[in-house]
């Protein structure tokens, strides 16, 4: 037996073993907290049309920003590396600032207090 089928038949053995394993151990009691619908904090059973902060949203976008400036900067250790470092430096500096302003022009508005 060579070994890419010794590790595709491993690996459905280990695959069939764990789903039966999940399905002799799992619970199969439901109640009714785990059977009502969760709604964030809010009275499922009450309108859904409830006023929503803004504030949360706000929060949401600010991560993404700021997640997405994360993945902007990921690739500087091997950027460094091309023909012109300083380019790249000038460039994630460039971008650093850019939001490091933005965050405290928010923060200055008061865009990040959460209680009024």
């Amino acid at each position: 037996m060579n070994m890419i089928t010794f590790m595709i038949l491993l690996s459905a053995t280990l695959a069939t073993i764990l789903t039966l394993l999940n399905f002799w151990l799992a619970q199969m009691n439901p109640d009714s907290e785990k059977l009502s619908p969760y709604e964030c904090g809010f009275d499922p059973l009450g309108s859904a049309r409830l006023p929503f902060s803004i504030r949360f949203f706000l929060v949401a976008i600010l991560f993404l920003l700021f997640d997405l400036e994360i993945a902007l900067l990921l690739p500087l250790p091997w950027a460094t590396q091309l023909q012109s470092p300083l380019s790249t430096l000038t460039w994630t500096t460039t971008i650093i600032l850019l939001l490091t302003l933005g965050l405290i022009y928010e923060w200055t508005q008061g865009g990040l207090e959460w209680a009024e």
